[in-house]
């Protein structure tokens, strides 16, 4: 499709003339008014330079990272928490409190986000993130009352999330106007850390096994789960700081120039991050079409394509609040557990539900290896995405595959759910461990499979006809995505507490 030029008088001459199948010639920035920022390099399978994804992968990382600061961190405040009535309903308060945060924060990021510069909204966020982490690393140093202690972690996780919700709306809408590629590069970064934690999971179950359950050490020095928390702390802010610096990589280059630049002029004052040539060229653009840009009301544009992309952001949403059900039978929590007795679990609030068949297998051990098959199996059916064969554009048969995984609901209701008060079964049909293991490789591969489907489809112009070729709207397309998935999140942890309530 013919883009109009940056000279033309088209109310949609604010937009680069960028298509999203080909990738920008770092040598080829022309400057001058009424010349097109040229994208002349035809795409590889790869979509974008292979810098780039990774620096895509690196803040998809990030993304997820202060989720799993907190919960790899609840060992340390339970500890810090020990013999006040909250200790054990803290992990609960927490990410209720994280998990209000980021949808009600995302809704405004997602609202706003075409009203500010999404490079200068990345990289705040990303200062915030490491600053509330230098937060948390300073609490294993000094102590306070444990209700002031409580409240000081569940403001910074509210504060996190929040942050967190800004950098998700920036980065996506800045990965939808990279292409297809792009994004999954970011999907996969936080799958990847998922698996991280989940083998760091299983080494500290199985390390925990038979440790000594005693948590302060004889001469008064830092508990095991203070030096956790300190090391594990330290190193996920020095991976945000590395991440800063990604970003401002990324947004130094050209390609970013000639992508992003019209998303940048959307702060009053010029970046740095867009060259002075592209900035010149799109304020005469826009002095042409004044009022043309006048009459486009940013709500209006939202209700659009939220309503065109309906299909696609039901079937994200569905797809979560599958999962989160299921996590109904699999990490119920267990009130009867000492939850300091094992400060070297990553999570130590949670255990199992649905336990080993063999009465000889540790159910930390046992939960610990089921998380790690669904979060590898969640990262492998986002990589898959990228395989040409089992790319699937299609809105309807998504929704349909988001639908057909409501059957892993009564799989998981005939495995072997441990919990007294959830049996319904006193010989399980679901009888093996391997068949068990294989539900929650299927329930983690279509969670991340169908969802990186709908996410990179959604704003794709060459995939959904349904944008008819706008390229402004493709970034709030993909912000929208986002949001809905969010949004499915939220419903899965109400549907969660509902079939719980019902089961009980």
């Amino acid at each position: 499709m013919q883009r109009p030029l940056l000279g033309s008088q088209s109310p949609h001459a604010r937009y680069l003339s960028v298509a999203q199948n080909v990738s920008p010639d770092h040598n080829q920035v022309e400057q001058g008014v009424g010349k097109r920022l040229s994208r002349t390099k035809p795409l590889t399978e790869s979509g974008i330079d292979a810098k780039v994804q990774w620096i895509f992968f690196i803040l998809g990382c990030s993304l997820l990272l202060p989720w799993n600061v907190l919960i790899a961190a609840i060992p340390y405040f339970t500890e810090r928490l020990a013999g006040s009535s909250i200790q054990l309903s803290f992990s609960s308060y927490l990410l209720t409190a994280c998990t209000v945060s980021n949808f009600g924060f995302l809704a405004h990021a997602t609202i706003t986000s075409k009203r500010t510069s999404p490079s200068e909204r990345a990289r705040l966020s990303i200062y915030c993130l490491v600053f509330l982490n230098v937060l948390l690393i300073f609490s294993t140093r000094f102590t306070c009352p444990p209700r002031i202690f409580a409240a000081l972690i569940l403001l910074i996780g509210a504060v996190q999330n929040a942050a967190s919700s800004y950098l998700q709306t920036a980065m996506i809408a800045v990965a939808s106007l990279y292409g297809p590629a792009a994004i999954r590069a970011m999907m996969a970064g936080p799958a990847a850390t998922a698996v991280a934690i989940s083998v760091v999971q299983v080494l500290s179950a199985a390390a925990s096994i038979g440790a000594p359950e005693e948590t302060h050490t004889m001469n008064g020095d830092d508990t095991p789960g203070e030096r956790s928390a300190f090391i594990f702390l330290t190193v996920s802010t020095l991976f945000l700081i590395a991440s800063a610096g990604a970003h401002a990589w990324l947004v130094s280059m050209p390609s970013y120039q000639a992508v992003v630049a019209h998303l940048e002029l959307g702060d009053a004052k010029p970046r740095r991050s867009v060259s002075e040539a592209a900035l010149s060229q799109l304020r005469l653009s826009r002095e042409g079409t004044q009022a043309a840009y006048d009459e486009i009301d940013d709500n209006k544009q939202v209700i659009r394509i939220s309503k065109a992309n309906l299909t696609y952001e039901i079937t994200v949403a569905y797809v979560f609040i599958v999962t989160f059900v299921c996590d109904s039978f699999l990490f119920t929590r267990n009130r009867y557990i000492d939850m300091c007795a094992w400060p070297q679990a990553v999570f130590p609030s949670v255990t199992g539900a649905v336990v080993s068949v063999n009465p000889g297998t540790h159910y930390l051990i046992f939960t610990a290896i089921h998380l790690l098959v669904f979060n590898t199996s969640d990262f492998v059916g986002r990589y898959i995405c990228s395989i040409p064969f089992f790319q699937i554009w299609s809105p309807k048969i998504l929704l349909g595959m988001a639908f057909a995984r409501t059957l892993f609901i009564p799989l998981c209701l005939m495995c072997n759910v441990g919990q007294p008060t959830i049996s319904l079964l006193s010989v399980p049909l679901v009888n093996s461990d391997l068949l068990f293991m294989f539900i929650m490789a299927l329930l983690g591969w279509s969670n991340g499979y169908v969802s990186t489907l709908c996410i990179i489809s959604a704003p794709s112009l060459e995939h959904n006809p349904r944008l008819e070729g706008r390229i402004e709207d493709v970034d709030v397309a993909a912000t929208l995505i986002n949001f809905f998935l969010a949004g499915g999140l939220v419903l899965g942890s109400v549907a969660n507490f509902a079939v719980m309530s019902a089961i009980h």
